[in-house]
């Protein structure tokens, strides 16, 4: 019994030592091999800034360079050259606020949800360097000390903690609650106290620096509100200590439009009104130096004082006014050219750089501007040295440009559009050399539609730091705005038209040339859920909406997009619908929340075209989204359960299924297949990107960096970029490594055969498909849509033709031959829609 005692014992003890280094070992391999996935795209350009306020706003002050946040990741810009650093939270929380250190080494940012973290970085490596979790409910603002030893970290009104943290020994040295809501903090020029401000709060925080240095646990933070008299119910939306000759004030600013300073005694001591005129009326930012304090106010007004008396300087130059027409903005003279009646965005963010005189606005309808305020004797003398506009809310969909070998192409390559719940569709380019037209507003931004003249839905209601007014009128209104915005958007084969479907169900049809409006009619009941024109190789020129409704109409895009077929098989909301040119016929593929796919094959009928079913598929999980690889072969569905499932297109069957997320949260929202047939993207609730092998399902790329859910995934024609959007109103441009790219253009020269080599660059060669006509009683019936489809018909310039079989003949090869049409055009990149 001893010696089998002693060998148990021994046998423990060798488990108990080798045990460590194995897990070390796994675990190193497993950190490997997610380094390695990350590795294999890069961030190029973040097309987006979701700063809240000035607490997200920061310079550094030695080399000018420009931090904000964009969803979990920190943009560090150089406006002088336009050039781009990020900065990725690991944790895949929004990042709420951030600050330089003095010497602007270390930046220092605050994130949101549960057990959130205050995290330092280093600059130049951009490494997390230091981690504070001290906080429950989200981190609302911080600051460096001005001696570059603490950190001060205040939580929101539900977490109620102020946290003092000496962050080089991760101690945390002083703490106390706070009741109010806080939306400022500033550092004193000496370090020896800080200011908070918030919704009718004003408070001054003593740090003992003889008591924080030799005791080692946390001491109670002194705190002494300051002696705000008849102001003492406004809303505090910004605070900044005194510098230099002005050190022992300290300067507020409200949201009714007050500029305050508070004396050494904490007292309000003075204050002077911003209010030059009636649209004036709000303040929300303020930047303090030795010599100037800058007032942000709405209507994109920002004022400059003295800090020594109060005295009014100068107001500087507005930004461009809503619905500015971004194209025409050729010239910097019609910057400053304003109309009496034009609307500006208000101003909910500056911040000064002393050493080369810029001032950085951010407005809300996330717009970014540099101005140089060399010279502030003479505002006029203001110049710009950089702007950029963004969306102002969820991204939901994006297009991008087709190939070079298309022909009839009119987006220039790089080109991508993008639309949202702002009510606007943009064109954007990333390729700084193809640009056509540039404007002086933005490097990227080409063109602005804006579908309707309502222009306060290009604003962000919630990036100011004011009082939310309880009223009902209001209230209404942002019911309102909670449906507005284009839901998808789809550019035609050919290049003409591009499609957009909005959340009330309206469909539009815009010329891309000129991006006029020429069609607008309530299609559906509900929000368009999904668009597809047919591609060329079908044969056919139509064109799919797919609503919440759980309807499809199917329109003819060569009559004016009237009516062929409506579809009612779906019992709930149609996730996506997509044409193939199949074995000779033309396919189409819905999948929706009911958990089914419907695979239709087209006929032609005596009445017409009609789809009629020829499979139905039902899985256990609802399908979210769904894209056709190259050869027309097989279809794949993103899933809830997490998995893409391939289906074989001619039968029906499923073919393969693997999973689509390295996680184990949420579910698949997008999937999309590159150009060449090679890889598969899919987006995650869990806010994640995955890259996969089509045919293995093997994972070769991860991304992260979006705070809310990815709602459009598509690969660039020269598949050299991964462009994503999302409900954080951002657009990232990732780049893929050098590895995928060769492969999917070596795909596609493969896929090519020599005959099209000068017709197409990138698509394999398809035949076009004619069909013949069917007997009746293949027919599906016409089902009766739940409105009045008479709109649709009333865009068919002659309903005699319309009638007769022979008009309602599908576009055969001769036909196409006669307009010119059958130089086979680029059939992979119309997959990228």
């Amino acid at each position: 019994m001893t010696a089998d005692g002693s060998g148990t014992i021994r046998s423990r003890i060798k488990n108990l030592l080798r045990s460590p280094s194995i897990k070390l070992r796994r675990r190193s391999a497993t950190a490997r091999q997610k380094h390695d996935l990350s590795d294999k795209v890069t961030l190029e350009k973040v097309l987006g800034i979701t700063a809240p306020g000035n607490r997200a706003l920061a310079c550094d002050p030695r080399t000018g360079l420009l931090a904000y946040p964009a969803g979990c990741v920190v943009v560090l810009l150089n406006p002088r050259k336009n050039k781009q650093h990020h900065i990725f939270n690991s944790s895949r929380k929004a990042i709420t606020t951030l600050a330089f250190s003095p010497d602007g080494k270390y930046v220092v940012t605050g994130e949101s949800g549960h057990m959130p973290a205050v995290r330092v970085w280093e600059v130049s490596e951009r490494l997390q360097v230091a981690e504070l979790q001290e906080h429950k409910y989200g981190v609302a603002c911080v600051a460096f000390s001005p001696n570059g030893k603490y950190i001060v970290s205040v939580g929101y009104q539900h977490d109620m903690m102020v946290n003092v943290w000496n962050w080089k020994k991760n101690v945390v040295v002083a703490a106390n609650k706070v009741s109010s809501k806080v939306t400022a903090v500033s550092f004193s020029d000496d370090s020896s106290y800080f200011v908070t401000a918030g919704n009718r709060h004003v408070k001054f925080w003593y740090l003992d620096h003889g008591k924080t240095s030799k005791v080692n646990a946390t001491v109670p933070l002194l705190g002494r509100s300051g002696l705000l008299g008849e102001l003492r119910n406004n809303f505090f939306s910004d605070v900044a200590c005194g510098r230099g000759r002005q050190a022992s004030s300290t300067f507020c600013i409200t949201s009714s439009g007050l500029l305050c300073e508070f004396n050494d005694r904490r007292l309000l001591d003075k204050w002077v009104e911003l209010r030059v005129s009636d649209t004036t009326s709000q303040a929300t930012c303020l930047s303090v130096t030795d010599e100037l304090i800058f007032c942000g106010c709405s209507d994109g007004t920002v004022r400059a004082f003295s800090p020594v008396n109060l005295h009014f300087l100068c107001t500087l130059p507005r930004p461009h006014c809503l619905g500015a027409d971004v194209a025409s903005m050729v010239d910097a003279s019609q910057l400053f050219s304003c109309r009496p009646e034009a609307r500006y965005p208000d101003t909910v963010a500056v911040t000064y750089d002393p050493a080369n005189r810029w001032l950085s606005c951010v407005y809300n309808d996330h717009s970014v501007y540099v101005w140089d305020v060399r010279d502030l004797r003479d505002p006029r003398r203001a110049g710009k040295l950089y702007s950029a506009l963004y969306h102002s809310s969820c991204v939901w969909s994006l297009e991008v440009s087709v190939g070079a070998g298309g022909g009839a192409v009119h987006l220039p390559p790089g080109s991508f559009l993008s639309c949202s719940s702002d009510n606007t569709i943009r064109l954007w380019n990333i390729d700084g050399h193809n640009v056509v037209n540039r404007n002086i507003l933005s490097h990227d931004l080409q063109k602005v539609i804006y579908v309707d003249d309502n222009i306060t839905s290009l604003l962000d209601t919630e990036s100011a730091n004011t009082e939310k007014a309880g009223s009902s009128g209001s209230e209404g209104q942002q019911a309102d705005q909670s449906r507005a915005g284009i839901r998808t958007l789809r550019v035609s084969p050919d290049g003409q038209h591009l499609a957009s479907g909005d959340r009330m169900g309206v469909l539009r049809i815009h010329e891309l040339d000129s991006m006029e409006e020429i069609m607008n009619v309530q299609a559906h009941d509900s929000e368009i859920l999904c668009l597809e024109f047919s591609k060329p190789d079908t044969g056919l020129q139509l064109l799919a909406t797919a609503s919440r409704d759980r309807l499809i109409h199917v329109l003819d895009a060569g009559r004016d997009y009237s009516l062929v077929q409506t579809l009612d098989e779906h019992s709930s909301s149609i996730t996506a619908v997509r044409f193939a040119a199949n074995e000779g016929k033309v396919r189409m593929i819905s999948c929706g929340a009911d958990k089914s796919v419907y695979f239709r094959t087209a006929q032609q009928t005596e009445e017409g075209l009609v789809f009629t079913r020829t499979h139905h598929v039902v899985r256990k999980t609802t399908l979210y989204d769904m894209d056709v690889e190259p050869t027309r072969k097989y279809a794949a569905v993103g899933c809830q359960d997490r998995s893409i499932r391939i289906f074989n297109i001619s039968n029906g069957k499923q073919k393969k299924l693997y999973k689509g997320s390295q996680g184990e949260d949420g579910t698949l929202i997008k999937v999309q297949i590159d150009p060449s047939g090679l890889y598969i993207a899919a987006s995650c609730s869990d806010k994640n990107i995955s890259i996969f092998d089509f045919y293995s399902g093997e994972c070769v790329a991860t991304m992260f960096g979006h705070s809310e859910i990815v709602t459009g995934v598509r690969f660039s024609s020269d598949c050299r970029h991964l462009i994503t959007v999302s409900g954080d109103s951002c657009i990232f441009v990732w780049r893929l490594s050098p590895e995928l790219t060769i492969r999917m253009r070596q795909r596609l020269a493969d896929l090519q055969p020599p005959s099209s080599a000068q017709n197409s660059q990138n698509a394999p060669q398809q035949k076009v498909v004619t069909l013949r006509t069917g007997s009746t009683e293949d027919g599906v019936l016409m089902v009766k849509s739940m409105l009045d489809l008479r709109l649709l018909d009333s865009f068919c310039p002659d309903r005699q033709e319309e009638a007769e079989p022979e008009e309602v003949r599908i576009l055969t090869e001769q036909k196409l031959c006669a307009q010119g049409e059958c130089n086979q055009p680029d059939l992979l990149s119309c997959q990228l829609r």
